[in-house]
């Protein structure tokens, strides 16, 4: 009897275990096997409660070995993950399944990183993956300062193991500017070196920070940062370098006073009537060259390995050719991908005033076809040249070598790699210096958003590298450890995953069951990836954005995110699972976050790591930061024109955080939510649309952090936006600000799913019956189509049939019909507009431009379409469903 009892109860057990553990289904795309993935997935409320309890399986069912982090959870409203890092090194088959529940446990893994981080004054890190050792010394040169690989496998890195070295006067990495004065060469200082999170045994993240040091006074102070990715068994590292322009832009006659669009005060208000002063297109501090070095420990009989690609640069299929190249003497090896000369071309505002500037070009690219060009020389004969290069040069002595390669080579041009047999230094150009500088003056003197002004002080751009460090590898095992990085694989859940996680609310995933409405998605994200591919939309300051409006057949103006665009792109690569739409959404979140917002001057945070009391009296006499850190940059003609008081988007930097692990993405948005905080406008900072924005900001900020600063200021500024609802007959909005439905809808709904206050869906089903029964029109089609989301968040609140029946009534406007051919078919932007608005279903502008057409960029189409079709699709899902049983 008793044995039978501990059977049942044993089985009683085994039964529990198997109820507790559930499985999903991973993909990675573009599969390189080794490569090393990071997957960001979300998680239901009530799902997970430990990362602790998860583990992968390969395409066999066998466990391979993971790490895994806990990104955020469903706080306060429950205890429960929301989203998690998995870590792992992909297999010959991309298809992979991930198990979790109470009863997993998962396997550690056998090959582990060891790491120290000593950050006094002379200490620094040294890092152990097995084969590869490498240090960064505080007192260093600013890169990797030592890099040993155990060649004899012998587990102990020798002295004859040294590979590469730092050169010498602190120029590992480099910004060099150009000025009257001539180059101003740069030394690297490193401050501090941190473990970032998501940090383990098998995968190790050290974010160091340093200066730029100049010779000459009237040159600033840069910092720089740079992530290096340390990988446990394997001998390569990914290197993200992010450098900051501190320098002065143009020489225009600088005012004292702030403009009147963006001031913190009244008393000091500049004069925008300046357009006479020569200045403004007269380049003052200009990039000369930025980039990483090594020295390089090989035979003097060395030869260098690069692929080029055959055929035009656009060509949709390319052919790789590997050329290899023998030193002679000391000549430079060199590589250097060109692109066109910057041209933003005519305003909009031009055109329709019939007045340009300047005698702007129209176009971007000359008629020469081969615009873009990958020029390889040896000393100053060219060797080869192509229109494009895959963006990797090896060097090797038949026993070990060195690999480096850059992403988005040809997009983010100019970029170059050089190996001098002279000094045995490898160089990795981030800007080139044989490209000739980069000058960020105006190109002209019309006012843009209604200033006239140069912001690129506290540009930023961040930089991707593979290093590759090797016992003299075959090409083939060089190229597929570069396309780690320069074409790097994608993992991804099924799209209902996403979908049903409700992390973004109720967003159905694609299906060919909404043609009218799934067509009027994608063809305006394959239209605005045609243009950015065939216009193109490259450039290190360029790449990752798109023009806003098509008119008379030509593009005109950067869009700079309005309104979180790469959030539509995260969105559609969730719905869609398309690795294309990952790989744009990751551009597109890096440009805002680098290039769209100011990041200089900016007061460094005080840590105490010294003992000394004295050195937070020296922190405190330090210079205060810019009031408009953290702030976003308008679209306008260049990047770096216009400023404005609600124009920053954080949504889409917090996806990009959860989904590809970008620890920058959280900083930058945390830089902005701390802007927030000062509220620098003083009560202009907390109406209108900077209100309504700040709290879509704020919600997901709070979200990914959890810290009681921003959860207070958030709850103030939802507080106030109920108070004045109450003031506004119900209208969570001012009438002004009619297509801001958005970040109301969204910023309340994150926000009520964190916190289950009730006062919020009340706020929103009040919200919802204004907008049914006073549809606002003050931007036509723009605030009009943008209450669809609202009002299927009052139908989902009240079940009340009327909201779903007047949402479907508004999103007859946004039924696409069927394109004749795919949109990879089409050869010309004409023949593929024409046969778009063919297509389209949305009226015409009763009295202006009409910029929400099918044919436009994508900043009116996030109000009008990318935020109401995923969630009316669900709710048509929904009814579907009913009506079914």
């Amino acid at each position: 009897m008793k044995n039978t009892l501990l059977v049942l109860l044993i089985c009683m057990g085994l039964k529990t275990f198997a109820i507790e553990t559930k499985k999903l289904n991973i993909t990675v795309e573009n599969n390189v096997e080794g490569a090393p993935i990071t997957l960001g997935i979300p998680f239901p409320k009530g799902e997970l409660y430990s990362v602790y309890n998860v583990r992968l399986l390969n395409s066999k069912g066998k466990e391979i070995a993971c790490q895994t982090t806990e990104v955020t959870s469903w706080e306060p409203a429950d205890e429960s993950i929301k989203w998690i890092w998995v870590f792992f090194f992909s297999e010959a088959a991309s298809d992979y399944t991930l198990e979790y529940g109470e009863g997993v446990e998962p396997m550690r893994s056998k090959e582990r990183i060891v790491s120290t981080n000593n950050m006094r004054p002379r200490g620094g890190i040294k890092v152990n993956t097995g084969p590869l050792s490498f240090s960064i010394n505080k007192l260093g040169n600013g890169f990797l300062d030592e890099v040993y690989l155990d060649n004899d496998q012998n587990g102990k890195f020798e002295e004859n193991e040294l590979i590469a070295s730092a050169p010498e006067n602190k120029r590992g990495t480099f910004l060099d500017i150009l000025d009257d004065s001539g180059i101003d060469a740069s030394k690297a200082i490193i401050n501090e070196v941190f473990r970032e999170k998501g940090s383990g045994p098998m995968h190790m993240i050290f974010r160091v920070e340093g200066t730029y040091m100049y010779g000459r006074e009237d040159n600033n102070l840069s910092p720089f940062t740079i992530r290096l990715h340390a990988y446990a068994g394997k001998t390569y590292v990914k290197v993200l370098h992010t450098m900051t322009y501190t320098g002065v832009p143009d020489k225009h006659k600088i005012q004292e006073g702030e403009h009147a669009n963006i001031a913190t005060q009244n008393k000091k208000i500049i004069s925008e009537d300046t357009a006479n002063d020569p200045g403004w297109t007269e380049p003052n501090d200009q990039i000369a060259a930025c980039g990483l070095q090594l020295k390089y420990h090989l035979g003097d009989e060395a030869e260098v390995s690069l692929p080029l690609y055959t055929g035009n640069w656009d060509a949709k299929s390319l052919e790789e050719e590997v050329k290899k190249i023998d030193f002679e003497g000391n000549k430079k090896i060199s590589l250097l991908q060109k692109g066109p000369e910057r041209n933003n071309g005519q305003s909009l505002r031009s055109l329709f005033t019939g007045k340009s500037k300047n005698g702007e070009s129209d176009n971007m690219l000359a008629d020469d076809e081969s615009i873009f060009k990958a020029v390889v020389k040896k000393g100053k004969q060219v060797v080869n040249q192509t229109q494009r290069a895959k963006g990797w040069i090896d060097v090797s002595d038949g026993k070990k070598g060195i690999s480096i390669g850059i992403k988005n080579f040809l997009k983010e041009y100019p970029k170059g790699i050089e190996v001098d047999p002279s000094a045995k230094m490898l160089l990795g150009n981030i800007w080139p210096l044989e490209n000739g500088p980069m000058d960020f003056a105006r190109d002209n003197t019309e006012l843009d958003g209604g200033m006239l002004d140069n912001f690129a002080q506290g540009i930023t751009k961040t930089t991707e590298f593979l290093y590759y460090f090797h016992d003299d590898q075959s090409e083939n095992d060089i190229n597929e450890r570069m396309d780690y990085v320069l074409n790097s694989p994608i993992a991804h859940a099924a799209p209902e995953w996403y979908s049903n996680s409700k992390v973004y609310g109720n967003m159905a995933p694609f299906s060919d069951k909404y043609p009218q409405f799934e067509n009027a998605l994608q063809y305006k994200y394959e239209w605005w990836s045609f243009n950015q591919d065939n216009e193109p939309w490259y450039g290190m300051f360029d790449y990752g954005d798109g023009k806003t409006y098509f008119y008379n057949d030509k593009w005109f103006q950067w869009t700079n995110n309005e309104p979180t665009i790469d959030f539509m792109l995260w969105t559609n690569f969730m719905r869609t699972g398309d690795a294309k739409y990952f790989h744009m959404a990751q551009a597109m979140s890096r440009h805002t976050m680098d290039v769209d917002n100011i990041h200089w001057p900016k007061k460094r945070n005080y840590l105490g790591q010294i003992n000394d009391a004295i050195d937070f009296w020296d922190y405190k006499d330090e210079p205060e930061s810019t009031p408009y850190l953290g702030i976003g940059r308008r679209h306008a003609n260049d990047h770096w024109y216009a400023l404005l008081s609600a124009h920053v988007w954080i949504q889409g930097w917090i996806a990009s955080y959860y989904i590809s692990g970008d620890h920058r993405a959280l900083e930058v948005a945390k830089m902005t939510g701390d802007t927030y905080l000062k509220r620098i406008w003083g009560e202009h900072d907390l109406r209108g649309r900077r209100l309504y924005l700040s709290v879509l900001n704020l919600v997901e900020l709070y979200d990914a952090t959890k810290l009681d600063k921003y959860k207070k200021e958030l709850d103030e500024r939802v507080g106030l936006m109920l108070q004045l609802q109450e003031e506004q007959g119900g209208n969570l909005l001012l009438d002004r600000f009619g297509y801001s439905q958005t970040y109301v809808a969204q910023g309340l709904y994150k926000y009520y799913q964190i916190t289950g206050k009730k006062e919020i869906k009340k706020a929103l089903l009040n919200h919802a019956y204004w907008i049914r029964d006073v549809p606002p029109l003050n931007h036509e089609m723009e605030s009009y189509l943008a209450t669809i989301y609202p009002l299927l968040i009052g139908y989902e609140f009240s079940g009340h049939k009327a909201f779903f029946e007047e949402a479907m009534i508004r999103a007859e406007l946004l039924e696409v019909g069927r394109l004749p051919k795919n949109s990879d078919e089409y050869d010309t932007v004409d023949s593929y507009n024409e046969a778009l608005l063919k297509v389209s279903n949305l009226p015409r502008s009763a009295g202006r431009f009409t910029n929400w057409e099918i044919n436009q960029g994508l900043r009116v189409f996030g109000w009008t379409h990318a935020y109401n079709i995923p969630y009316l699709i669900y709710w048509l899902d929904n009814e579907s469903t009913k009506k079914a049983k």
